[in-house]
């Protein structure tokens, strides 16, 4: 299964890989919510539902938590479960039970260096550059570069 787990440029230089959380995928839900879109769409839908997670986890204060990220996983159906009923989440949301190496990790996603002033100000609660975010594209990146990128923005 392909999962989308919100992320940060510091965990990208992390060595034990990515801890459980709650991540997004293509689930029944989300093409219950999404009727009329492909499977690319809803891959699509996944990523940015999961970038919008990552605001959550960001600390702005640092030059490294200023920039959304997503990483791109695929894992075995058996490490995901259904989130609890009571949890308010997207239709996509799905719980990582275990932590996800970087050798199941296919690539990530990432604001450019210009979108660090709304990311900052949408994690702050500002409606406005969170819709100026939901315009913008994230950077893609190969699993090789992103100890590299995660190093050159701590800087």
């Amino acid at each position: 299964m392909r999962i989308y787990l919100p992320s940060s440029l510091d965990e990208l230089g992390s060595r034990g890989g990515l801890a459980p959380r709650v991540v997004h995928a293509v689930t029944p839900g989300l093409r219950a919510a999404l009727p009329d879109e492909d499977d690319e769409g809803l891959e699509y839908a996944a990523q940015l539902l999961a970038a919008d997670d990552s605001l959550d986890a960001l600390d702005t204060g640092s030059r490294a938590g200023r920039r959304r990220v997503v990483v791109a996983a695929d894992v075995p159906d058996a490490v995901v479960d259904a989130v609890d009923a009571g949890e308010a989440h997207a239709p996509s949301a799905v719980r990582l039970t275990s932590t996800v190496g970087w050798d199941d990790v296919a690539c990530a996603h990432v604001d450019e260096a210009a979108a660090e002033a709304d990311v900052v100000a949408a994690a702050g609660g500002d409606e406005a550059a969170l819709e100026r975010l939901a315009e913008r594209d994230l950077l893609w990146y190969d699993v090789s570069e992103l100890s590299r990128l995660a190093k050159s923005v701590r800087g």
